[in-house]
């Protein structure tokens, strides 16, 4: 189920591989801890989870100044936050693509995300991390687990309920998001 749906986002996106989460932040992370990130670049209007990385992964946070629209990217890391990206053909390619299924977006699965890459060896690694450093495929106990990894993937409950909700995503027009849909983070108590 997970491997069909992320077949079917990667087509409909234009995206050579896919790798199934449980959320766009934990996308994010994944992608952030892959690369070895050190400094977080964030816009100040974005989602609250995401310059809350820095804090969990021990990094430096810088904020950006920046009108964005459909996705931006994380400084100069090629690392997109596409959580309200919807659209045919939109992967940019060279980048790790994170979207969002969470409730208020448009293909609404509830939770869950998806990295979109094409890159098969970043595919891969990104696949194991979120399955806590084992390949999905075959029992831990019979894997000589050499990585670590995280408990981020998909349940295969919620990729059926995408690849359900698919078709009916690509019929529908989504909603344009604006920069004003986000307050201005750094006038936040918990970010001084």
């Amino acid at each position: 189920m997970i491997t069909e749906f992320e077949r079917q986002i990667a087509k409909f996106f234009g995206s050579p591989y896919a790798v199934a989460v449980d959320s766009c932040t934990h996308a994010l992370e994944l992608c952030l801890r892959y690369k070895g990130v050190e400094k977080l670049v964030v816009p100040k209007r974005t989602y609250i989870s995401v310059p809350f990385l820095a804090n969990k992964l021990g990094i430096e946070l810088e904020w950006k100044d920046e009108t964005w629209q459909d996705y931006y990217e994380l400084g100069s890391t090629k690392i997109l936050d596409a959580a309200v990206l919807w659209g045919y053909n939109t992967y940019k390619k060279d980048t790790m693509m994170c979207l969002s299924f969470q409730y208020r977006k448009h293909l609404n699965l509830g939770r869950g995300g998806m990295i979109l890459l094409d890159n098969k060896q970043d595919a891969i690694a990104l696949k194991k991390m979120s399955y806590d450093g084992r390949h999905p495929d075959v029992p831990w106990r019979e894997q000589n687990i050499k990585s670590v990894g995280y408990h981020y993937y998909m349940t295969p409950e919620t990729a059926k309920l995408g690849i359900e909700k698919l078709p009916a995503a690509i019929a529908k027009k989504p909603k344009i998001w604006s920069i004003s849909d986000w307050p201005d983070l750094t006038q936040m108590e918990v970010f001084k």
